[in-house]
């Protein structure tokens, strides 16, 4: 077996698993850190609630933390449930767009200084990967048809 067969068979198989994979990984991630800020257990909380105070101080953070969780496990069963990605991407941007808002509002939880971020800004910038798994995900969509 030559080394280009090798090359191709590893191609076409991480082909059929990736797109899967993705989408359980996406699904995973929002659904566990969701439903750890349904709880109250995630580690986020406390710059979730520093967050909340700047942007939407008329919301009580309880009621807030819920309502934010629940989004995200939203986001992740979406990912995981067939012809429904796009809505899942959708929904995603603003979701992004809000949890980088503390690189902004919050510098001192996530800077300790100019370009080095504390494990706080890391698990924001972090999201960079997430926005391009989800992108990668829909590029794999098929093309929606017209109805007749």
């Amino acid at each position: 077996m030559s080394i280009t067969t090798i090359d191709e068979q590893i191609i076409a198989t991480l082909k059929k698993i990736s797109g899967p994979l993705a989408r359980l990984s996406l699904f995973v991630i929002f659904f566990w850190f969701g439903i750890l800020k349904v709880l109250g257990t995630s580690p986020a909380n406390q710059m979730v609630e520093s967050l909340q105070q700047k942007t939407l101080p008329f919301l009580s953070f309880s009621t807030f933390i819920i309502l934010f969780g629940i989004y995200e496990m939203i986001i992740g069963l979406l990912f995981i449930i067939p012809r429904l990605e796009r809505v899942a991407i959708a929904i995603l941007i603003p979701h992004i767009i809000m949890t980088s808002l503390p690189l902004i509002f919050l510098p001192g939880m996530t800077w300790e200084g100019f370009l080095v971020p504390t494990m706080e800004g890391q698990y924001i910038i972090k999201n960079l990967v997430i926005v391009a798994l989800a992108l990668a995900t829909g590029a794999r969509l098929e093309p929606l048809k017209p109805k007749p």
